[in-house]
């Protein structure tokens, strides 16, 4: 049978683990002290900068593995240890906390950012993972979503979240497939924490839906998800949407502009395509992670934010770290939970399931009384590459629902072969003679009237950025001005 996951929090299914409310501590945060296991002196310096300890002791711990014995021996409010100071794997950190005293919260801190570990402690049970350097001012963020009821993140002065419009798509995740299954069971697991998760897949294959279905499963599931296409903008642009700008700022900016950041305020932000992002504003963003402050163009105070960061991209960022076209200090702060989306063409048991669904979808928004897809149609459809995945499979459905003209759709109706427009083929032809450059525009041609003109469903089908695929036709038609 097909696995329908949820579109919503009111549907969770039993499986998704049960989320700690920490406030619901017999003792309140503040009336008992924290244990604290570092031995940087640096770190065991912020406490004197940091209001939210102000009223409570910490006692500290030099490590080892005494530490099991410190958490059994007092009654804490809250442990906060360094992964590699307690020298022992971070799920036994949180499990002896759990043990020795339930509903005690454990950050756990480290300078490695190994994501094998931040999995581990995040599904063992841990209630933040932060990685160093970090300021009081993150810490003190982190305490005060674990004190505050349901997780919510203390006021933010400046701040506004307006939330129309804001919230997840309510498209379900459907799939038989068990590498899905594994994937979407390992992000209901890390869905609750805070940490910051990137996704990975080729273009087209959901992984819009899957940073809206983390969402769903959080603890911030009722505050915004706002979603942002780092390519679709053009530099000068980009900034502004991301962080916002105030009136006066530069030339046009009439009125003060809440960027995204802020619209997600308390809730989830979802940077689409985050390898188009240019280098100096990759630095910006690097910054707003760490330091959870954004600044508006023109602004004269940071804005701080409480935002969960779900990254996205089709490219290999480790090869773009390579080739100087990504920050490497950003990556490794983005790639703290990595999951990675399989491709229609290796999640073929899914396709009949999937293209029955678009099938029901479209003929019922379009009034189309049809009885199905014949044998012969499912066949064509098992057959076919899919190189634009799940989108690709909807757009074909869309298309073969409207232009059907029995009860059934047909091979035919799919147009998985040549687009043909009037007397002429809408293909390449690879003959002797033509230039790559030609073959690239004829190319770029093709694609776009087999899409109706849509750039990003064209870009996505070239493997291409939408920046990339707008500065060639640019290039197109100025050879052609000249």
């Amino acid at each position: 049978m097909p696995v329908r996951l949820p579109a919503d929090a009111s549907g969770r299914d039993a499986t998704v683990p049960v989320l700690r409310r920490w406030r619901l501590q017999k003792e309140p945060m503040n009336s008992t002290p924290i244990l604290w296991i570092d031995n940087d002196p640096v770190i065991r310096e912020m406490p004197a900068h940091m209001p939210v300890l102000q009223d409570r002791g910490v006692r500290w711990a030099d490590g080892g593995t005494d530490f099991l014995a410190d958490i059994g021996a007092g009654r804490f409010s809250l442990v906060i240890v360094d992964e590699r100071v307690c020298r022992c794997p971070a799920m036994a950190v949180v499990k002896a906390a759990e043990t020795a005293q339930p509903m005690t919260p454990v950050i756990l801190t480290t300078a490695e950012g190994s994501v094998r570990n931040a999995v581990a402690a995040l599904q063992a049970g841990a209630a933040d993972y932060l990685l160093k350097p970090f300021s009081p001012d993150i810490l003190s963020a982190a305490i005060h979503r674990i004190g505050s009821p349901e997780g919510a993140p203390p006021p933010a002065t400046g701040a506004t979240s307006p939330r129309s419009g804001l919230t997840p798509t309510d498209k379900p995740i459907l799939t038989t497939n068990d590498l899905m299954a594994r994937l979407l069971d390992m992000a209901r697991k890390v869905a609750p924490s805070l940490a910051t998760v990137l996704i990975l897949g080729e273009s087209g294959t959901g992984k819009e839906l899957l940073a809206a279905f983390i969402h769903r499963h959080s603890r911030r599931s009722n505050q915004p998800f706002v979603a942002m296409n780092c390519a679709a903008l053009p530099d000068t642009l980009a900034e502004s949407e991301l962080f916002g700008h105030e009136k006066g700022a530069f030339t046009g900016a009439i009125h003060r502009k809440i960027g995204k950041f802020e619209l997600a305020h308390g809730g989830t932000l979802m940077l689409d395509e985050i390898s188009e992002m240019p280098l100096g504003l990759q630095a910006k963003l690097l910054r707003v992670l760490q330091e959870r402050l954004v600044d508006r163009v023109g602004g004269k105070e940071p804005v701080p934010v409480d935002v969960r960061v779900i990254a996205a991209s089709n490219q290999d960022l480790a090869q773009a770290v390579a080739d100087g076209r990504f920050r490497e200090d950003l990556y490794y702060r983005l790639n703290v939970i990595p999951l990675t989306l399989p491709p229609l063409r290796h999640r073929r048991d899914d396709i009949a399931m999937l293209a029955d669904h678009f099938f029901e979808k479209y003929c019922r928004l379009n009034d189309r009384k049809l009885a199905g897809l014949s044998p012969e149609a499912l066949a064509a459809l098992a057959r076919h590459r899919w190189q634009g995945n799940v989108r690709e499979l909807e757009n074909v459905m869309e298309r073969a629902v409207l232009i059907s003209a029995g009860d059934r759709v047909m091979p035919d109706d799919l147009m998985l072969g040549p687009i043909v427009a009037g007397n002429r083929e809408a293909v390449v032809a690879i003959e002797a003679g033509v230039s790559v450059r030609e073959m690239e525009q004829a190319l770029i041609a093709s694609t776009l009237c087999k899409v109706n003109g849509n750039r990003t469903h064209a870009a996505e089908m070239l493997g291409i950025s939408i920046r990339t695929l707008r500065n060639k036709l640019q290039e197109y038609k100025e050879k052609e001005a000249a």
